[in-house]
């Protein structure tokens, strides 16, 4: 007899654990697939885990908003015990280094809407909590290869946002670990090492997978969380060609280095948002900074067709444009004498905004397009496609009807709509990611 289950969840990065999850809570019988041999063992475990709620869109600030609530109250959230303990959320704040390229007005009437919390600082603020910056105004993001990389600054920086609500997780892969255990709490069954090599239907909707082994898995829902092979799942299913959006594997770099001497970041630090160099950066464990590319216009992207197949070791070139930008705002910053990193892959959408959608096959649905920004949002994530997919099911007509959720914790009003597969691309958007 083949296996069958209510809802098949294809990926076990932390959003298919959050929708396993959110589903299992829900009565349905979930089976979560997964190709690698753990939860949060891809592009999940090598995230910068930010937790911030800055950004371009009134509903991504909603929903970041919603969020943050998540993680402040993250063992009442999963809820049951995890033998390796819980996911530390470190609420340090997030500082938004004012630049030419980032409508600071405008993000604060984001902030004004929905209610989060931001302090104005001056350079005196800013300088007292970090006094290992420099002042000055680098603007635009160059790369060492430049000449005028290693010009002088003429000016001061505007100043910076002080937003008191964000943080970040130090170990993204037991936050996801954590979001399994809670599921498997609710009945959910995790397969690891185990890879879905068809997507078969039936009467005009979708009705289960079958793995690399031959077995069958049965049942009316899958979901396409799959991460940087979500667009190859939905070339399987035959879905691509209803979508508008569509996402692809974007290679990227995270370093990290020593905290200069003398100054503990990681007690005082926080997340920082530098659009002027061109990086963010955050406290590691062992008074360290991680730090990576704010996508700046400089930046070559590096776009991936088999997510198999890409280098896995730290460039010279990144490395450098990434740490020397980073010496830019921190002059005592100690160089080190090799790169030390790592390397992974976005799965990205065309507008860098998520696709939270059905599929034109009834029952088949997509959580993609995710990497670098969702991370934060795993259970705000979860709950909108677990609604999602139980309005779908239920009847609605999500295309022409969009599924809105309020907020848990906020009471923010979530459009689904928003992230569908046949939007225009917002253009709002800043397409970009942060970690």
């Amino acid at each position: 007899m083949p296996r069958s289950a209510d809802a098949i969840v294809i990926g076990a990065g932390i959003i298919g654990c959050a929708i396993s999850f959110e589903l299992a809570k829900r009565g349905r019988r979930v089976v979560c697939v997964e190709k690698l041999p753990a939860a949060g063992y891809g592009p999940t475990g090598a995230s910068s885990a930010i937790v911030r709620t800055h950004y371009s869109t009134e509903v991504g600030v909603a929903m970041a908003y919603e969020g943050y609530a998540y993680w402040r109250d993250w063992q009442d959230y999963i809820g049951t015990r995890d033998e390796n303990g819980f996911a530390r959320f470190v609420d340090s704040g997030a500082i938004i280094i004012d630049n030419p390229d980032y409508d600071l007005e405008k993000a604060v009437g984001l902030f004004d809407r929905a209610g989060i919390d931001y302090e104005r600082w001056d350079l005196d603020a800013l300088t007292a909590r970090l006094p290992i910056f420099d002042r000055g105004a680098f603007w635009p993001p160059k790369r060492p290869d430049e000449d005028a990389f290693w010009d002088e600054s003429e000016k001061d920086i505007a100043g910076a946002l002080f937003m008191p609500q964000s943080g970040f997780v130090p170990d993204p892969q037991l936050a996801t670990h954590n979001l399994m255990r809670a599921a498997e709490n609710r009945g959910a069954e995790f397969l690891f090492r185990r890879e879905v090599t068809e997507i078969f239907q039936s009467g005009g909707r979708v009705k289960g997978v079958k793995l690399g082994d031959g077995e069958r898995i049965e049942g009316p829902v899958v979901v396409n969380a799959a991460g940087t092979y979500s667009s190859a799942l939905n070339r399987m299913a035959g879905v691509d060609e209803g979508m508008a959006v569509k996402t692809r594997s974007l290679r990227v770099e995270v370093h990290c280095v020593s905290a200069p001497e003398g100054f503990d970041f990681e007690e005082h630090g926080c997340y920082v948002f530098d659009g002027d160099t061109g990086v963010y950066f955050r406290p590691e464990v062992g008074n360290t900074i991680l730090v990576g590319s704010e996508d700046p216009e400089c930046d070559p992207r590096q776009w991936i067709d088999d997510p198999a197949d890409y280098d896995r070791e730290i460039t010279e070139a990144q490395w450098r444009a990434q740490v020397f930008r980073l010496a830019k705002r921190i002059p005592s910053l100690p160089i080190p004498a090799r790169p030390s990193g790592l390397v992974s892959l976005y799965d990205v959408s065309d507008d860098w905004i998520p696709i939270y959608d059905k599929s034109d096959l009834p029952g088949f649905y997509m959580a993609i397009g995710t990497s670098g920004n969702q991370f934060k949002n795993a259970g705000v994530a979860g709950n909108l496609m677990a609604e999602l997919i139980e309005a779908c099911e239920g009847g609605q007509d999500h295309d022409r009807e969009p599924v809105c959720v309020s907020g848990r914790y906020t009471g923010c009003r979530l459009d689904a709509g928003f992230f569908s597969r046949r939007r225009e691309l917002h253009h709002e958007s800043s397409f970009s990611v942060n970690g």
